[in-house]
């Protein structure tokens, strides 16, 4: 038992930063078994990073009076309880309530446990695997969240979380955590500056990509999932091809930084929307991830005391980037959304006017798709039903079949312009972040 002891202490710290993103996947059936609004919808994935941004640092101050082990076991406690809350909410407004006591708790859970397994492991080790833990469950959130929808349901997200947080509550206490030094460090503002700008920048690759192979290319969540793999995988590689190459700290986190700016692009610049389109960039993105996130969190937090404090500002830094990045790239790719829907619905009008119909089926088809376009404006939209509910005569239905192949290549095309913005704001806000580690700090020879 005793060594099982650190390693779910690691798997609760990858549990809590999994559900940044676990439900991005998850979110179009939350919308349509909870019966809201796209714009209440995004607050399951929203309200989560907000809380956890804005509690991370006062969270830690209770460190100063209450043992680790204690603070720890009732974070993931009440981690455990709000997430069998989230399970069975029955509204979108108890739904967002409990992903904020999740993050409430998640916050306790997360500063506790690096504690502990600093206690566990020494110093260097136990900031290493706390560090590696977080990174492993930041990139795997969305393909475990993709799998469990597409397989059970988006309640099962939460529903697999209680066991394992409610089997490291007794982990938690059973750690002894010898008293911290007094001294008090300033926080380094430049880790967390980068770090942020960062974490901004990927919310681009594990938000919006999902959103654009589900949404846009209409992917299954399964199929979206198994793509999106790629990051977490490539994650995992970054360190060991670092210490292959042993280059330099700061270069290490310069080159990350680059790696994500050109995967953002690539994903900005697929010529079609063929999955295979999107490996390279994504692989791009995961060496990036993991060869930066690692460095910069144990460069803001190794020898600074209280450690406790400053693990609090970098996970603050982490989820305000990811907040940010949200109110950022959300209405980017909205508003292109809309303003394609213009340009699609004159290319679907002369689709099937050019289309080997009788004119009478045309007719009928431009009206049903006419106001199926209006039904899912802001949206891209699924015209599969349309041609489902159609009245065509068998000889007609080949060539129905091939013009419904035509429209949805034209709808593939029109959300991958539509996302492209995005995906550049996103590789301007990993420039900003390169920009943040080269540019020599004052009083210091670049």
């Amino acid at each position: 038992m005793r060594r099982a002891v650190a390693p779910l202490l690691a798997v609760t710290v990858a549990l809590v930063l999994a559900d940044s993103a676990v439900v991005t996947l998850a979110l179009p059936d939350i919308l349509r078994h909870l019966d809201t609004s796209v714009a209440q919808v995004a607050w399951v994935l929203i309200s989560f990073n907000l809380v956890l941004a804005l509690v991370a640092v006062p969270t830690a101050l209770a460190f100063t009076w209450v043992p680790p082990r204690v603070l720890s076991a009732v974070g993931i406690a009440v981690f455990a309880a709000a997430s069998a809350g989230c399970a069975v909410a029955p509204s979108i407004e108890v739904l967002i309530a409990a992903r904020c006591v999740q993050a409430l708790g998640g916050a306790l859970a997360l500063l506790g446990c690096l504690e502990l397994l600093v206690a566990e492991y020494g110093e260097r080790r136990g900031l290493a695997a706390w560090v590696t833990a977080g990174v492993v469950g930041t990139a795997t959130g969305p393909v475990a969240g993709g799998l469990l929808t597409e397989a059970i349901s988006w309640q099962a997200i939460f529903v697999v979380q209680v066991p394992v947080a409610a089997l490291a509550v007794p982990a938690a206490l059973a750690v002894r955590v010898a008293p911290v030094p007094t001294d008090r460090h300033r926080p380094a503002v430049r880790p967390h500056l980068t770090l942020a700008l960062l974490s901004a920048a990927l919310t681009a690759a594990l938000f919006l990509l999902v959103l654009l192979l589900v949404d846009g290319w209409g992917r299954s969540p399964a199929t979206a999932a198994i793509t999106v793999s790629v990051v977490p995988v490539a994650a995992l590689a970054a360190r060991p091809l670092a210490r292959l190459l042993r280059p330099g700290e700061e270069v290490e986190t310069a080159v990350g930084c680059f790696l994500v700016a050109g995967g953002l692009v690539g994903l900005a610049i697929p010529p079609s929307a063929h999955l295979a389109w999107t490996v390279a960039p994504q692989a791009l993105v995961g060496l990036g991830l993991g060869l930066t996130i690692d460095r910069l969190t144990a460069r803001a937090i190794h020898l600074r005391l209280p450690r406790v404090e400053h693990a609090g500002w970098t996970i603050g830094a982490r989820h305000v980037g990811v907040v940010v990045g949200l109110a950022i790239l959300t209405p980017v790719f909205t508003a292109d959304l809309e303003d394609a829907q213009a340009p699609a619905q004159e290319a679907i009008a002369s689709l099937v006017l050019d289309a080997p119909l009788p004119a009478q089926d045309k007719i009928a088809l431009a009206r049903a798709l006419g106001d199926e376009l209006t039904a899912q404006q802001g949206q891209v939209p699924d015209l599969h039903r349309v041609f489902a509910a159609a009245d065509l005569a068998p000889g007609v239905r080949p060539a129905a079949a091939a013009l419904e192949r035509d429209l949805d290549s034209q709808l593939e095309r029109a959300a991958t312009r539509a996302f492209r913005d995005s995906f550049l704001v996103g590789a301007g806000l990993a420039v900003l972040a390169l920009l943040s580690v080269v540019v020599p700090r004052p009083g210091r020879r670049a």
